[in-house]
């Protein structure tokens, strides 16, 4: 978190710090207990902490113009050179703010974000007001499908890639059973990254004959989702090749998905949620250089890790898993978040239509082939 400029405080403040940095890290620790949300919103307001001190300005200082100037600078940070560069831990030398322009979606994120750190702070007394709250008024949530999925042939590509993965060296032959178990836990469950890094073997257990996967979610809630016997089989698979038992004993503490061990090294470790979605993107991009198709090439070629979660969501429906499991293994707040994912029905409905014409319109039967 860089230094900022110290302001005044009101007098009725409700908070004790000295300075911006000091205010916003008081206000980050209101989320300890949420890691994701923690990770996000410290990313956004520190990058607009170190926007603000390349302007020698203050929160107290910020007006609605500055939070317009910080949007259009959002599309485009310039200078590039200053702003912008590759994917790099925080720590590192010559780590930047950016990887690129941020897409629209990311720019409303960014923004509600430090909505919610200006009320704060104006709760708290530490400013006068919220001059992001003038922001026009938001269009209603959008209920259209869900397009950021892969299609069966993307999917396939994938497999394809990962049976192709190198095996010439042990480690190799590592990395290969660790890309296999992550995108077959990512794709058969849904799950987001940071659950995925944050998980244990002992999270997966028996009960009733049956395997679960306790997942620890978002805001610290749990759900348990069903593991299927291929989804058992392939842990057993992973864990046959970092020398354990095929199965997870009870409370076992070692990461659902584990750094490749070095020479010598007896514990295994976790990954970061970072790591996952830079082994999803190797994956996706290897799977694109095979891909002949190019509707799915383009699909890989854009995807993130949590493509696959909605490729996860689409493909269940797709199998005829009910509207209402999808939604509880997805652990989706409302059931019309999850029916998003249901192609199917616009599928039905555009097909349906074309029994309407200029011509005259012809009774519509279930048998009717197109």
């Amino acid at each position: 978190m860089p230094n900022t400029l110290p302001d005044t405080r009101h007098p009725d403040s409700l908070i004790a710090a000295q300075s911006d940095q000091q205010a916003v890290l008081l206000w980050l620790s209101e989320f300890i207990d949420r890691p994701a949300t923690l990770r996000s919103y410290r990313k956004e307001t520190e990058r607009f902490l170190l926007w603000l001190a390349d302007r020698k300005q203050g929160l107290q200082a910020v007006r609605r113009e500055d939070v317009l100037d910080y949007q259009r600078f959002l599309q485009a940070p310039w200078p590039a050179e200053r702003w912008i560069g590759p994917a790099r831990p925080r720590q590192h030398a010559h780590w930047k703010p950016f990887t690129g322009p941020l897409k629209p979606a990311s720019i409303r994120q960014a923004l509600t974000i430090l909505s919610a750190l200006f009320s704060y702070l104006s709760e708290a007394g530490y400013r006068h007001g919220n001059p992001f709250k003038l922001l026009r008024q938001r269009q209603p949530q959008d209920t259209r499908p869900v397009e950021r999925f892969l299609d069966h042939t993307a999917w396939q590509a994938i497999l394809s890639a990962l049976e192709q993965l190198p095996h010439n060296t042990h480690r190799e032959q590592l990395q290969a059973a660790r890309a296999r178990w992550l995108l077959t836990l990512l794709y058969l469950t849904g799950a987001r990254r940071q659950e995925v890094a944050a998980a244990r073997m002992g999270d997966i257990s028996q009960r009733r004959q049956q395997w679960w996967w306790r997942v620890h979610g978002k805001g610290g809630s749990t759900a348990d989702i069903p593991v299927s016997d291929e989804l058992l089989q392939a842990l057993g698979d992973y864990r046959h090749s970092l020398g354990l038992g095929r199965l997870p004993l009870h409370g076992e503490d070692t990461p659902l998905l584990c750094r490749i061990p070095g020479q010598g090294q007896d514990s295994l470790h976790g990954v970061s949620d970072k790591a996952i979605y830079l082994i999803c993107q190797e994956i996706f991009k290897r799977a694109a250089s095979h891909c002949t198709d190019p509707q799915s090439r383009s699909q890989l070629q854009q995807a993130s890790t949590h493509w696959l979660r909605h490729t996860a969501a689409s493909h269940q429906l797709e199998a005829g898993v009910p509207l209402l499991m999808v939604s509880q293994n997805l652990r989706h707040a409302s059931i019309q978040t999850t029916r998003r994912y249901l192609h199917s029905e616009d599928d039905a409905r555009h097909e349906a239509t074309a029994h309407h014409s200029m011509h005259g319109t012809r009774k519509h039967t279930p048998t009717d082939e197109h």
